[in-house]
């Protein structure tokens, strides 16, 4: 079993900033594995400038479409007062789903740039390409496995401490019986 895997180790069309969003997003996710959300996280960026940044809250808000990406594009969109994000860039821990996948291309984003490959959902290129399904009216450029042994290690990490969590609390709950 290879649940998320490692793609290519250059990335043409990756330039410093991008890596060092992808550093951002790589901490936010840290944070919000430690309040209990799966660790991802994004990004959104022109140039230097950060338009919009979250991880999942999915959890704390109770709320299904509290995906990372999606958190961070309606940031960023109120922050500039539309909703395209044309000339705008995601760097996210994972590969997005198809949710956010179809998110990317409707709000006209102009570059994507993901850490893991996410064969249960992903919609980039693993399951499925969305960004770049030229029968859409819109395409993103895409960059996977930027960084990506360290956002598989954080995802690992996270589902690892949370299996043994749950076999502590079973555990303890046939001792209890």
């Amino acid at each position: 079993m290879n649940p998320l895997r490692l793609v290519g180790t250059t990335h043409p069309g990756v330039g410093d900033i991008d890596v060092r969003m992808m550093e951002r997003a790589i901490e936010l996710a840290r944070r919000a594995a430690l309040e209990g959300e799966v660790p991802i996280a994004a990004v959104v960026y022109r140039g230097d400038e950060i338009l919009g940044e979250a991880a999942n809250n999915r959890e704390s808000k109770a709320d299904p479409t509290g995906h990372a990406e999606i958190v961070a594009m309606r940031i960023a969109g109120k922050k500039l007062g539309e909703w395209r994000l044309e000339g705008c860039s995601m760097a996210v821990t994972l590969e997005p789903c198809p949710m956010c996948a179809g998110a990317l291309v409707n709000a006209r984003l102009g570059k994507l740039i993901y850490g893991a490959t996410d064969p249960k959902a992903g919609a980039c290129e693993t399951l499925y390409a969305i960004p770049g399904d030229a029968r859409l009216n819109h395409r993103v450029q895409m960059h996977g496995g930027v960084l990506a042994p360290r956002c598989v290690e954080l995802l690992r990490a996270f589902f690892q401490q949370r299996r043994a969590q749950q076999k502590a609390m079973k555990d303890e709950r046939k001792r209890s019986a």
